[in-house]
């Protein structure tokens, strides 16, 4: 409805456990945060949705630790940012008693950072063999032949192509693997960049 926004939603949800969400001093419950993405991926199916998450905020036991698993395998995010919890000068959080081992927290970022790749991966699946539109916006460094750019949702994608010729313009690029966290792809030549793509073997561009 609107072509000038991307579809790609950043809604962090902190703690899928209400109790903490609760101490966090957050506005949502863990049922509102799923009623906003299943309304959004209703509307939006091919949507990305990325968030933030901490693990190991004062007094978090292992059970509220094991329903932000729960919210990430329910919603299966495109990316999660995470963090093990740290006291903040000046924060409430900071000087209470049920402070959490630092051990505990290590090895809970360590199990939700394991469950954030493999669901990244998972929702990257759906971009192989398609042609996606690529706003280009450097040279790879580890491989000056190739340029990253993002496509709408997004998603870095790296490329073959000349970064001068290629800066700032949008490039029409065919996914052929799919990585946790972007995508490889090749340049469709004579494929259109600026619209959707209909891809039925023909370049039918459907919405300019």
């Amino acid at each position: 409805e609107v072509p000038a926004l991307c579809p790609m939603f950043h809604i962090p949800f902190q703690s899928g456990d209400d109790g903490i969400l609760r101490d966090m001093g957050r506005g949502h419950t863990a049922a509102r945060y799923r009623e906003i993405v299943h309304n959004i991926r209703t509307r939006l199916p091919d949507a990305a949705i990325t968030a933030d998450a901490i693990v190991g905020f004062p007094g978090e036991t292992e059970e509220q630790f094991e329903n932000t698993l729960q919210l990430m395998r329910d919603v299966r995010f495109d990316q999660i940012n995470t963090a093990a919890y740290s006291p903040r000068p000046h924060t409430p959080a900071a000087v209470w008693g049920d402070q959490v081992e630092e051990g505990v927290k290590k090895e809970r970022l360590r199990r939700i950072n394991e469950l954030a790749a493999e669901h990244a991966l998972e929702r990257r699946q759906r971009y192989l063999g398609r042609v996606e539109e690529v706003l280009v916006e450097k040279r790879n460094e580890r491989h000056p032949a190739q340029v990253k750019g993002r496509n709408p949702q997004g998603c870095p994608v790296f490329f073959e192509g000349d970064i001068d010729e290629l800066k700032g313009q949008l490039v029409p690029v065919r996914i052929v693997e799919a990585r946790p966290y972007s995508l490889v792809g090749e340049r469709a030549e004579g494929r259109f960049a600026g619209g959707r793509y209909a891809d039925d073997g023909e370049s039918v561009v459907v919405e300019a």
